[in-house]
């Protein structure tokens, strides 16, 4: 099961044809929390193993894997028209693991070795990537991978390379079942999408701002444009089976009109705004909302824009940017009482300390990826195997990242017409971190911030 949320876009001022290139990507998928209890986290103690004649005990047992090193491959879209960082953040999160992990050792005594490919936001370069990773570098595994355009997919499933916890973007992690997203899939990943076709998401999302906030009355601003109108239709099915009152409110891609969005949803009382828009629209919706006084409860974005460039991006915008939340299915990455999450802040500062700045979640969420790949390397001992990595992603244990993520795993299992899903949820406040700026959690705890959900099914 996924919950959609959208993606930045191309940035304002590209030209149409790029505008139209990027709207393809509109859908990034979330997690939906799980139906799993807590007691079920036990990990499973690896099999024995024989050990192997040289001294480490290991074997060169699979492709990329020598007694001593196992070769690792990302795939992010670091130079792009949509800038450096809107789909490059795992990258950082990933290798910022790697070079931890090597520092303590490695897995089972061997040494990550990271080869990174860029490919620049388009599908043929993503293609390019995926044959060079796996016919050239002669990877083991795929990790931190965000693909923009993940054209090159069916080879990787094709040449039986396993995908661990990548970011959904497009369909291709509900498709091939040798990818393996980082939220987790209740779907049957056989060669077709879904469910004879279908999707579904969980409506916790809206029920939360419903019950925590009192919201109400819904805004969803979006542009005329086939994939904004998706996923903006989706957001209206979750919010009316919540209850809302729901204003949908279309913005003319190529002439815009936000004053007027804006004015629309103050006379009819809307309390609480979502989008389907890029991170320039949503710019310019906070712009029009304080320049015409517009308070509401909660202007809520995306999970991809759970970044500490907002306090930058929305400088114009004081009234509205304090009022943004962001929600997602990990730790917020303010929140270093946790141990993954401190870790990853320490490794960041070490190693891409000019990257504080530009801290997100999708970096956070990379470094979950580079770890779920190696607990799964860790359980098969010296004989490291594709196969054995695989037969523990498909496990029946839940997932949770040692505390980072809420837990999730691979089970397939039909959605009934409701599940109990889990969030965390996040407010950005200009009085955080000592008056920089940051995201405050608003839950106690995202295992526990849990509610009995309808399920709304979707065509992708």
């Amino acid at each position: 099961m996924r919950r959609l949320s959208p993606v930045a876009w191309a940035p304002t001022g590209a030209p149409m044809g790029a505008l139209v290139a990027a709207l393809s990507a509109v859908l990034v998928l979330a997690a939906c929390g799980t139906r799993l209890p807590d007691s079920a986290f036990a990990t499973p103690t690896p099999a024995p193993q024989t050990p192997g004649s040289d001294g480490s005990g290991n074997f060169a047992s699979d492709t990329g894997v020598t007694a001593n090193t196992v070769k690792v491959g990302v795939i992010v879209s670091k130079t792009s028209a949509l800038g450096p960082y809107t789909f490059s953040g795992s990258y950082y999160g990933a290798t910022a693991f790697f070079d931890e992990l090597n520092r303590s050792g490695g897995v089972h005594g061997r040494k990550v070795t990271v080869d990174f490919c860029d490919d620049e936001g388009t599908g043929a370069g993503n293609v390019d990537c995926a044959h060079k990773l796996i016919d050239q570098d002669k990877v083991f595994a795929l990790a931190g991978v965000t693909a923009f355009q993940y054209d090159g997919a069916g080879y990787v499933q094709s040449k039986g390379m396993p995908d661990i916890a990548g970011q959904p973007i497009g369909n291709e992690y509900d498709q091939y079942h040798h990818l393996w997203n980082l939220y987790g899939s209740d779907e049957p990943r056989d060669g077709t999408i879904g469910w004879d076709g279908k999707l579904y998401g969980g409506t916790e999302v809206y029920r939360w701002f419903k019950e925590r906030v009192s919201a109400r009355r819904a805004g969803v601003v979006f542009y005329n444009v086939a994939p904004s109108q998706r996923f903006a239709q989706y957001q209206e099915l979750g919010l009316r089976a919540e209850g809302y009152d729901v204003r949908m409110e279309q913005i003319n891609l190529g002439l815009s009109n936000f004053d007027g969005a804006v004015a629309d949803m103050s006379a009819h009382g809307v309390d609480v705004v979502f989008d389907a828009l890029d991170e320039g629209g949503n710019v310019r919706l906070c712009q029009a909302m304080d320049a015409h006084d517009f308070a509401v409860k909660a202007k809520v974005t995306t999970t991809q824009s759970w970044s500490q460039r907002i306090g930058g991006t929305y400088a114009n915008a004081p009234k509205c940017r304090n009022t943004i939340y962001a929600t997602g299915n990990t730790r917020n990455y303010a929140d270093q009482q946790y141990e993954q999450v401190a870790k990853f802040r320490a490794a960041m500062s070490r190693l891409y300390p000019d990257q504080g700045p530009n801290l997100n979640m999708w970096m956070l969420e990379g470094w979950a990826s580079a770890l779920w790949l190696t607990d799964a390397m860790a359980s098969c001992g010296p004989r490291l195997t594709r196969g054995c990595v695989e037969t523990y992603m498909a496990r029946k244990e839940p997932y949770d990242g040692h505390g980072l993520l809420t837990p999730r795993g691979f089970i397939v299992n039909h959605p009934g017409p409701t599940s109990n899903n889990c969030l965390n949820v996040a407010q950005w406040q200009d009085s955080a971190e000592g008056g920089k700026g940051g995201w405050v959690t608003r839950v106690k705890d995202m295992n526990t911030e849990c509610f009995d959900v309808p399920e709304v099914s979707y065509t992708p």
